[in-house]
């Protein structure tokens, strides 16, 4: 079972639909999580939401509790949330992209993706992730081409992926075989 963390965000159930094409899941808001299907789940995911990673807590003893346990999977802010509980720095952007398409490159580091790959992605954020972020275990692997800002992560070590872009947004061309690979992984 897929069990969704809903940051209460306007895209949950985007995901959630494309989620369940692939097995059965289960969604509940950040603030009723049921602990019994949390530890029945095999794959969590951290929702898109409002505000910083830092308004979320939960969500951080959650990802702590479970990394390297079940694959975790977070989108825009749950990317930002894996992100900020491997210690990074989340910042402002100067350009707030809420609704906007870019040009992403998978990188070098991606074991789940061909290098070099370029597709259009659908951006709803206005943070960003610091760099240099430097960790032992979580890569960028993808990053947007007009910015460089960083838009996808693999944690190949703890089985933890995300993605800053939203691959259930119809502005996401293949989204559904990007969460397919992260899937099968």
């Amino acid at each position: 079972m897929i069990y969704v963390i809903d940051h209460e965000d306007s895209f949950t159930y985007n995901l959630v639909h494309l989620l369940e094409g692939f097995a059965p899941t289960y969604v509940s808001n950040y603030y009723d999580l049921d602990r019994k299907k949390l530890d029945k789940s095999k794959i969590i995911v951290f929702s898109p939401g409002p505000g910083d990673p830092s308004h979320y807590p939960e969500t951080l003893k959650i990802y702590h509790k479970y990394k390297g346990f079940k694959k975790i999977i977070g989108i825009c802010l749950g990317f930002q949330q894996i992100l900020y509980a491997q210690k990074a720095e989340i910042i402002p952007q100067k350009k707030i992209y809420h609704g906007y398409q870019s040009k992403v490159k998978v990188l070098k580091s991606s074991t789940l993706f061909k290098p070099n790959r370029i597709f259009l992605a659908g951006r709803y954020h206005s943070l960003k992730l610091k760099e240099p972020f430097i960790s032992s275990s979580v890569k960028i692997t993808m990053r947007c081409l007009e910015t460089n800002v960083a838009m996808g992560i693999e944690d190949t070590i703890n089985n933890v992926y995300g993605f800053q872009f939203h691959p259930d947004s119809f502005l996401t061309v293949d989204g559904k075989f990007l969460i397919q690979k992260i899937l099968q992984a």
